[in-house]
């Protein structure tokens, strides 16, 4: 199942090797070279998207610096801060071109207790509040401050198509979501441009939650969660990274944009797709009341929320996604692509 945003037709972009798009149309190597002489920092980059990212914009020419916590591995090439006990020196913060802060504690690491809670909640707020309040004290601050967030903002919504408007939803992943975005408020009205990269299910073969089902898939152990209506909006990695490089660069861009793929499928469908790219079959339906069992909280707030988000803000900035359609992104993840492609509208 998909849908469409009205207003945008997308066009595809099949020049080989490029993977940037303004206003639909492609970046040469020699504009991109031009473009990328920046110096950016970045925190959560030994995480799934921080790693993609970094990597990425190095090849493109900038400096990436990594902002790593002190008791956890100290980047090779970084600073370090302690955000749980408060301490980030302003200093080495200076002459930054953008700031992407990633950082978090992992939501799937481990069940939602009090304490897990009270942990996730505080390595995002307390975390984002320490970072920005010192971006907001420099002398030279950056142009730009990527600060992630997810999809949970929105609450399970059942059918509704949900845009960067939508309003809160209702649950601990939208008190969580609205509590992170507005850790960042004291760089709000300083000159830097604030953009809340709201990620919705970033699909990776290397880690993710792909790469915790394709095992079970593989072994003809997958199957729908629940009853398999709700929608789950998704990202292949690739374009995940590729919609943080179009946000870097595109100054209209600001406040909440959605990370997703214009094209959310039910769980149903994720599932039926999954089975085919892996030519396995998805007989194994797992029961709501099993799931509540077996993870707890996180099985209401997140495997069976229903959360069918439109990428608006990065279609209308004319982003143009490599993988739009989710069985053409798993084909590609899983090294699963057919002889001339996979053809998609």
């Amino acid at each position: 199942m998909q849908f469409e945003v009205g207003y945008f037709r997308q066009a595809r972009c099949f020049e080989v090797g490029c993977s940037d798009v303004v206003a639909g149309e492609c970046l040469s190597s020699e504009m991109k070279c031009r473009m990328e002489t920046k110096r950016i920092l970045i925190t959560g980059a030994s995480g799934l998207i921080g790693s993609a990212l970094a990597r990425r914009l190095e090849e493109d020419g900038s400096e990436v610096v990594r902002l790593g916590r002190r008791n956890g591995t100290e980047p090779a090439n970084g600073l370090c801060w302690d955000p749980a006990n408060g301490e980030l020196r302003g200093s080495d913060l200076e002459g930054f071109d953008a700031v992407v802060h990633l950082a978090g504690e992992n939501l799937a690491a481990g069940r939602w207790t009090d304490a897990r809670m009270c942990a996730l909640r505080e390595s995002r707020v307390a975390g984002t509040h320490l970072l920005c309040s010192r971006l907001a004290d420099l002398s030279q601050p950056p142009k730009v401050l990527v600060n992630a967030s997810a999809i949970g903002f929105y609450g399970s919504r059942g059918e509704e198509v949900l845009t960067e408007a939508s309003a809160a939803g209702t649950g601990f992943l939208a008190e969580l979501g609205g509590l992170w975005e507005k850790a960042a408020a004291p760089v709000i009205g300083v000159g830097i441009r604030v953009v809340y990269a709201r990620f919705g299910i970033v699909l990776s073969a290397n880690g993710g939650a792909l790469g915790k089902m394709v095992p079970l898939f593989r072994f003809g152990l997958g199957g729908v969660l629940g009853n398999g209506n709700q929608f789950w909006s998704w990202i292949e990695i690739g374009d995940a990274v590729r919609a943080l490089v179009h946000i870097l660069r595109h100054e209209a861009l600001s406040g909440p944009v959605n990370v997703v793929s214009a094209q959310p499928v039910s769980n149903r469908e994720f599932t039926q797709v999954l089975g085919k790219v892996l030519s396995r079959p998805t007989v194994f339906p797992v029961p709501a009341p099993i799931l509540r069992c077996a993870v707890g909280r996180m099985a209401d707030e997140a495997l069976l929320a229903s959360q069918r988000v439109a990428p608006e803000k990065l279609i209308g900035s004319g982003y143009v996604f490599r993988h739009p359609g989710l069985e053409s992104a798993m084909r590609h993840l899983l090294g699963r692509e057919r002889r001339g492609g996979v053809h998609e509208c």
